[in-house]
C-alpha cells in the first residue's frame, strides 16, 4: 500500500477557520470533499517549509506557522496518509484558489455542516473539543 506525507494547515483569522474544497477527482472519497490547505513535504523540506511552500502555491497566503496541533494517520482505499497540522494565523482573508474549486471563512461550531475529506475529519473533532 502506497504511504503518503503531507502537512496541513488549519489557517485563522480572528474566529474564522479556513475550509477549502477539493475538485472533482477520480477518487470518490476526496472528490469535492473539504479539506485544510496543504500538500507533500519535499525532499529535504521541513513540514513548516512545506506547508509555508504549498500555502503560498495553492492559496498565495504566508501565515505565521503557530503550533503544531496533530498527526493523523489515516487508511483512504488506495493509500495512507499521514498528515501533520499545524495552526496557522493570517491577518487578512485575501487568498487566490489556484488549485481548489471553493472555500469557506467558518466559526468552529459550523464546521461540521460540509462534507470533509476522511483524513480531515479527526483535525475537526479535536477543534470542537478543544473550543
Amino acid at each position: 500500500m502506497k504511504k503518503i506525507e503531507v502537512v496541513a494547515g488549519v489557517i485563522l483569522f480572528k474566529d474564522l477557520v479556513l475550509c477549502v474544497q477539493r475538485p472533482k477527482n477520480k477518487l470518490h472519497y476526496i472528490s469535492e470533499k473539504f479539506e485544510f490547505p496543504g500538500g507533500k513535504i519535499e525532499v529535504g523540506e521541513s513540514q513548516k517549509d512545506a506547508l509555508l511552500r504549498e500555502l503560498k502555491e495553492e492559496l498565495n497566503i504566508n501565515p505565521k506557522v503557530n503550533s503544531f496541533f496533530m498527526t493523523v494517520i489515516h487508511q483512504y482505499p488506495d493509500f495512507e496518509l499521514t498528515m501533520h497540522c499545524y495552526l496557522c494565523e493570517v491577518y487578512s482573508r485575501d487568498l487566490l484558489l489556484n488549485e481548489h474549486i471553493d472555500f469557506k471563512w467558518l466559526k468552529v461550531n459550523e464546521l461540521l455542516s460540509l462534507d470533509w475529506a476522511g483524513a480531515d475529519i479527526p483535525i475537526v473533532n479535536k477543534l470542537i473539543l478543544n473550543e
